[in-house]
């Protein structure tokens, strides 16, 4: 089988084993679009991939808050972001500065599950009322040492499971050590939400491409309709 024909298998799995939660994620974020409240995404070390997916992206949905700290940033010093998403707490200081309200759907990345920083803000996200929709892989969650009082799998409300292996790598098959999957399980996963959204809401407020003529006007009313509620806008 070739590898190319390996990922679009991979994807497609992706996208039928999650048939349900994909559903009921778009419903909950359909409900927080009408009722005013916001997207919260969060996720550390490469799940920020993720998150950047979601935040300010073309066709992507305007009300997207991301929930993050700059310690979790890979950039800042890569071997700092891992530790500092195992530190108790730090997830609980970024939630609790990210005003989370019950309206919100919270959508926590992270392959393994099992670090401080997702949990605790999956834990704050329920805490608060909202919704929250873990993306990650059981198999690498059950592999993963527990970190914190709970897994996010525990936590969550609504999981989508990846199904990406444990510790992420794919190639060759009976040795893999490259060719991690979990950034393509996990965008697939959004795109797929984004289109069952569109047919729920499909008048919640969406970002258009900056580099399509025209577009400029309608990007700089949005930003002024939430730029008081998203100030990373």
């Amino acid at each position: 089988m070739a590898v190319m024909t390996g990922l679009g298998e991979f994807v497609d799995a992706v996208g039928r084993r999650n048939v349900d939660t994909i559903e009921a994620a778009a419903e909950a974020i359909a409900r927080t679009a009408a009722a005013g409240g916001l997207v919260r995404p969060a996720g550390a070390g490469h799940s920020l991939a993720a998150v950047l997916e979601t935040f300010f992206r073309a066709g992507g949905l305007a009300f997207v808050r991301p929930i993050w700290h700059p310690r979790v940033l890979p950039f800042l010093g890569a071997a700092a972001a891992t530790l500092a998403e195992r530190e108790a707490g730090l997830g609980a200081e970024a939630a609790a500065a990210a005003g989370i309200e019950a309206a919100d759907t919270i959508v926590v990345f992270s392959n393994s599950g099992t670090n401080p920083f997702p949990v605790e803000i999956a834990e704050a996200g329920r805490a608060a009322g909202a919704t929250v929709v873990a993306v990650t892989s059981l198999a690498a969650n059950e592999a993963a040492p527990r970190r914190a009082r709970h897994r996010l799998t525990e936590v969550a409300d609504i999981v989508i499971d990846t199904a990406v292996p444990a510790g992420d790598a794919t190639w060759p098959p009976d040795a893999p050590v490259t060719a991690p999957v979990s950034s393509l399980a996990t965008n697939t996963v959004w795109t797929l939400v984004l289109q069952r959204v569109y047919e729920l809401a499909p008048d919640a407020p969406r970002w258009r491409s900056a580099n399509v003529p025209g577009n400029d006007g309608v990007n700089a009313e949005l930003s002024e309709r939430f730029a008081a509620r998203i100030p990373e806008l």
